[in-house]
């Protein structure tokens, strides 16, 4: 099986490069340094007008993934909003108060969404038992799992995304994501049935110095071309 890449972006310039890197499919969301947030209807519409896939990360905050009614109701219409524009998937996730997958909140989304690409994002890292979370998913359909192996770097969960790859047995699809680059990227590829690879490809720019209260910040992160293609290249 053909491996596939797909890079997050969080605005039209990394859409851009990453569709001319090379990327296989696009993860768009906003807000990168907060987890990633839904994005603006603007950054959608024209997203999905784009060569590749384009999978809309559905999160209405920032903080933890255990949602109110309203929250659903916010997520499900982004979804809605997702499938009139055209777009191709969306990543989705939810927990519930005892931090296991919230099977009935998700499974809401998933109707919402049916037709549509799914992947399980990273609010599966946080789950109690991620062999009990996989099962559920499995249950409930989902085609994909993004993971670092409830580890902030999936290098350091690598044993972990082996031992659910395992489980798993070709009946989901595992994505290992967080800190995936070229150098890297053959740790993954090496386990059974890994075959999608997440990733940034961000450097720091140094943008134009923002002194008013409430705007400075760190320099920003940047789509790099350079660091795409390098990944590209090592997952061939």
């Amino acid at each position: 099986m053909t491996n596939l890449l797909e890079i997050c972006v969080g605005d039209i310039a990394g859409l851009d490069t990453a569709v001319q890197a090379g990327a296989d499919r696009i993860e768009l969301c906003m807000a990168p340094d907060q987890g990633g947030l839904t994005p603006s209807p603007g950054l959608i519409e024209i997203a999905a007008g784009a060569s590749i896939p384009v999978h809309v990360l559905i999160r209405p905050r920032a903080g933890g993934f255990v949602y109110s009614e309203a929250e659903y109701k916010t997520m499900l219409r982004d979804i809605a909003f997702c499938r009139e524009a055209g777009i191709a998937g969306v990543a989705i996730g939810a927990l519930d108060t005892h931090h296991e997958l919230d099977e009935a909140g998700l499974s809401r989304l998933m109707e919402a969404a049916h037709g549509m690409d799914i992947t399980l994002h990273r609010a599966f890292d946080l789950t109690r038992d991620p062999f009990a979370a996989l099962e559920r998913a499995i249950a409930l359909g989902i085609p994909r799992i993004l993971t670092s192996g409830q580890e902030p770097r999936a290098s350091e969960g690598r044993a972990l995304i082996e031992a659910l790859a395992a489980a798993a047995d070709g009946r989901i699809a595992l994505m290992p994501g967080s800190g995936i680059n070229a150098s890297n990227a053959h740790l993954f590829l090496d386990i059974p049935g890994i075959t999608q690879l997440h990733a940034s490809c961000t450097i720091r720019h140094q943008g134009e110095p923002m002194k008013l209260q409430g705007f400075e910040s760190a320099a920003p992160r940047h789509t790099d071309e350079r660091a795409i293609r390098a990944l590209k290249a090592a997952m061939a």
